[in-house]
């Protein structure tokens, strides 16, 4: 690890972009790098807590079948492992991955899962449609923002739940950079994994910079080492 490299950890390097971000990258790669996140977010994403402690209560208090949206869905990996979880707990939930990006969408259509649908759409698209749900999730999609970019993301996916709304991301910090540097090794071959995991932990907030950011309608938790959780309330 460089000295500039540690230097900058100490703020959000918010001009450095991700290899998998260009739409011209190789889509070899990309679509290993895709099949390769179930195992990553298995490992590091701290999903299976999150479903316990704020998914699974509210859907099952429902009394009704539900709808749930994750927002940036990429190659769905993340809906699949949520939809299982809830059919195990015997909850009636129907899953919608929502992405703008058709190539996260092919690799989606990979892996189905009956309970998942994916749609190309942005949630600004649904908002003005009109749509509701009954929780809005995402996973990784916040340190790629802008910051009016973050805050229209965020106010879209209040206005979107009629519950539970839960961006989960990486939480910022030197020893998350080279615990991933050294653990992402025998999954990289092939992929964009190393080197945009490494620009995703620059990019990422730490748990009080994304507190500012996105200001006292949300609360952040802290789920799991190196993550953040912004939680808040749909008003949909």
């Amino acid at each position: 690890m460089t000295a500039t490299t540690r230097t900058g950890l100490g703020r959000r390097d918010r001009d450095i972009r991700e290899l998998m971000d260009d739409p011209d990258c190789d889509p070899q790669r990309l679509s290993l790098t895709y099949a390769r996140f179930d195992t990553v977010n298995r490992l590091i994403s701290a999903w299976g807590r999150v479903y316990r402690d704020h998914l699974r209560p509210a859907l099952a208090t429902l009394g009704r079948p539900a709808r749930v949206l994750d927002l940036g869905s990429g190659g769905g990996d993340v809906l699949r492992r949520l939809a299982s979880l809830a059919r195990t707990d015997g909850l009636d939930v129907s899953w919608v991955g929502a992405d703008p990006d058709e190539r996260a969408l092919a690799a989606a259509a990979k892996l189905r899962h009956p309970d998942v649908t994916h749609r190309q759409t942005t949630s600004q698209q649904l908002r003005r449609d009109g749509e509701r749900f009954d929780a809005v999730l995402s996973n990784h999609v916040l340190h790629h923002l802008t910051d009016d970019e973050l805050t229209a993301f965020a106010d879209d996916s209040l206005a979107l739940s009629t519950g539970p709304v839960l961006h989960a991301d990486i939480a910022r910090s030197r020893l998350a950079y080279g615990l991933y540097a050294v653990g992402i090794t025998p999954l990289a071959p092939g992929t964009f994994l190393r080197t945009d995991g490494l620009r995703s932990i620059r990019r990422s907030f730490t748990a009080s910079e994304l507190q500012a950011a996105l200001g006292e309608a949300w609360s952040v938790e802290v789920p799991a080492a190196f993550r953040v959780l912004a939680v808040g309330r749909g008003r949909g």
